[in-house]
């Protein structure tokens, strides 16, 4: 009997005309190009955000988002859709371990990119385990009762950051809340894919706002346009050097399970919206992630992470050939380049910033819930009731455990106390809830969400 024959590493991408385009499957090259560069956008809001609330160089980070797409297509085989912007999970560990004051460059970004390498390295490794054993062990590990806690606290933990920072003045507050109204009003009411970027338009309509009434009507400090000015159009962006220390390492660990939770649940989301299961490149998934986490940070690019954007704007146009996100990579390369795109961004108020956070952090929050709901987690199960309601104290209180010389900050203890409490209280009666609760629900087990407003 012949041995099978063995899979290409990467496909043949079949010429399809329109309709249902799966991962294997390709558009025409122009239009592959639009539905690329739309994928940019989708993505531009958050990418650019998280590095500004960080401390970190927006072109950088935008850039490396670039680069580490087009290196996790490469190491998937071509065979996942998924865009890799700036995590929010590294933001409340990052602004910890810098203690960054929030304004103008990170003068501790060094020891946040060795962190991050860490926890890419670790994510990388278990990806490396899981292309061995399976992932079942994961879905045990962490179900969507605790998966759905971590990521509520995510948001939770981020909440004094985003009110502090519209509550300077009552100039401040107003165009603020502005601002996150503008962001909903986009969310719910804007027609078709334009729904999909509410942080982008939101952000636009904000900055308007505060330059009508500052610079316009002298009620705010002026936006400052002169480095715009003489910003040039071309040139690299600005790399740093990681630090690496033990102790920062450790605090960035939980950073690796909160990114295996997303990605699995991105990929499960797509695999249901085409009919075909991706779950057979779950550990090449991981180990493309991880990488490109740690290439990012290797020269002053954030986290990155899988977007829910990205699957928002796949469900509405129901186009999910990889080849896109080539196109998207590519496009976010050269966006990293351009000194001028980075200027422009530095313009952004602090009050628009502030009300794009609030939404954010909020959604954040919210998508905890939504997993929960999702998958049909019963509180009245008290092991349960019990685990989310002690996680989301830590994180939300942020109790920091100190250890020695070191410190583990308030998303490190819950995320870590999520885990462990929900297996100390373990039933024999319910020893087999987690591994069911996962099948049963495991396709919505989703850490990025999927509604016409999907941010992290």
């Amino acid at each position: 009997m012949p041995a099978p024959a063995r899979e290409r590493f990467f496909p043949r991408w079949t010429p399809v005309a329109g309709g249902v385009v799966g991962p294997e499957e390709r558009l025409p090259w122009g239009q592959t190009m639009v539905v690329g560069l739309q994928h940019v956008f989708a993505m531009f809001g958050a990418t650019v955000l998280v590095p500004i609330l960080m401390g970190f160089d927006a072109n950088t980070s935008v850039f490396f988002s670039g680069i580490g797409t087009l290196l996790f297509f490469v190491v998937v085989g071509g065979r996942v859709p998924s865009y890799l912007g700036s995590s929010f999970t590294f933001l409340p560990i990052t602004l910890a371990a810098t203690a960054y004051a929030g304004k103008g460059p990170n003068p501790n970004i060094g020891v946040a990119l060795g962190g991050i390498i860490a926890a890419g390295a670790l994510y990388a490794l278990i990806g490396l385990v899981v292309m061995g054993t399976g992932y079942r062990w994961i879905e045990r590990l962490m179900p969507p009762v605790v998966t759905g806690a971590v990521v509520a606290v995510i948001g939770l933990n981020l909440a004094p950051v985003a009110v502090k920072s519209i509550s300077g003045s009552g100039f401040d507050t107003g165009v603020g809340l502005a601002t996150v109204l503008a962001t909903g009003a986009v969310a719910v009411y804007a027609p078709g894919l334009l729904r999909r970027v509410p942080i982008l338009l939101g952000g636009i309509i904000g900055y308007v706002l505060y330059l009508v009434l500052a610079n316009g009507m002298g009620m705010g400090p002026v936006i400052d346009f002169a480095p715009l000015r003489d910003a040039a159009w071309i040139g690299f962006p600005t790399f740093s050097r990681p630090v690496f220390s033990w102790n920062v390492a450790l605090l960035f660990a939980p950073a690796a399970l909160v990114l295996v939770a997303e990605n699995l649940g991105h990929i499960k989301a797509v695999g249901a919206m085409t009919g075909q299961s991706l779950d057979r490149h779950l550990g090449r998934a991981f180990v493309g992630d991880g990488l490109a986490c740690m290439l990012a940070a290797s020269g002053g690019g954030t986290g990155v992470t899988t977007y829910a954007e990205n699957i928002g704007v796949m469900a509405v146009t129901r186009i999910y050939s990889t080849l896109i996100f080539v196109v998207a990579g590519a496009a976010a390369v050269v966006m990293g380049m351009s000194p001028k795109f980075g200027a422009l961004v530095g313009t952004i108020p602090g009050p628009v910033l502030g009300g794009l956070s609030v939404v954010l952090f909020g959604l954040i929050a919210a998508t905890g819930g939504r997993i929960w709901v999702q998958n049909r987690v019963d509180f009245s199960n008290s092991r349960n009731l019990v685990t989310a309601a002690v996680t989301l104290t830590l994180g939300a209180g942020d109790l920091a455990l100190k250890m020695g010389g070191f410190t583990l900050p308030g998303i490190g203890t819950a995320t870590f106390g999520a885990i462990l409490l929900y297996q100390l209280l373990r039933d024999p009666a319910e020893r087999h809830d987690a591994l069911a609760t996962a099948d049963s629900g495991g396709d919505a087990a989703d850490l990025e969400p999927v509604p016409a407003a999907a941010v992290h």
